[in-house]
């Protein structure tokens, strides 16, 4: 059976891109859209068989890492391949600890893309010019926000994004067609998760996996 690709990116004329660059690499996939995180989610909630998803860490409602690391947790059969346009090693590298299976820049070859794409659906180990050093590690504060943001449920995760972009409770009832009050629900289990006394510091805590916050820690010398 041909393949299922979402494809989640805010840029209509790279996502016909990635489109035109699935259909060389796989004859008959059928592709998905999302072009906000809000979308993201309510995509792979209603087809959790996607077979990958492309992801640009930049997209609307996306907060650094957080949509990689949501993704990972609830999905984690679905490998997940991020194309950026940030071409920095440190990025890159911490993409892939975050348990992406590849980090491919948007300036990348269609042939890259291509062979990328094949690899990774085949099973198979795909050798990027980026790889994880040995010894590479999240930094602490970075893991432990990723830990947090991993335990909230889609919905949740949904509600903490719009309240990092200063979405009030009455907007966001409004956005994910909930009452008040069920957004106020969600907002103390989120605070709970996040381990945050208020609104404020769970916004805080997921700012933590923003992408200029941390490179991952050089190993330690063994000599």
């Amino acid at each position: 059976m041909p393949p299922t690709i979402l494809i989640a990116d805010d840029h209509p004329l790279f996502r016909e891109a990635l489109k035109l660059a699935i259909s060389q690499a796989l004859v008959g996939a059928r592709t998905l859209e999302a072009d906000t995180v809000d979308s993201l989610i309510a995509t792979l909630n209603a087809h959790p068989d996607v077979d990958l998803l492309l992801l640009d860490l930049g997209m609307p409602g996306a907060h650094g890492f957080s949509a990689l690391v949501q993704a990972r947790a609830h999905y984690p059969s679905v490998p997940v391949v991020v194309i950026s346009g940030r071409e920095d090693q440190d990025i890159a590298q911490r993409t892939l600890l975050h348990g992406a299976s590849a980090f491919i820049a948007k300036s990348a070859s269609v042939p890259t893309i291509i062979d990328a794409l094949q690899t990774i659906l085949r099973g198979d180990v795909w050798k990027p010019p980026v790889q994880i050093s040995q010894g590479a590690r999240v930094h602490p504060d970075e893991a432990d926000a990723a830990r947090r943001v991993a335990s909230l449920t889609p919905q949740q995760f949904r509600v903490l994004s719009m309240l990092c972009s200063g979405q009030s409770n009455k907007r966001i009832a409004l956005q994910i067609e909930v009452s008040e009050a069920t957004v106020k629900a969600h907002m103390t289990a989120i605070l709970e998760k996040m381990g945050a006394e208020n609104r404020t510091q769970a916004v805080l805590i997921a700012q933590r996996l923003a992408l200029h916050q941390f490179a991952p820690p050089a190993p330690e010398d063994e000599g």
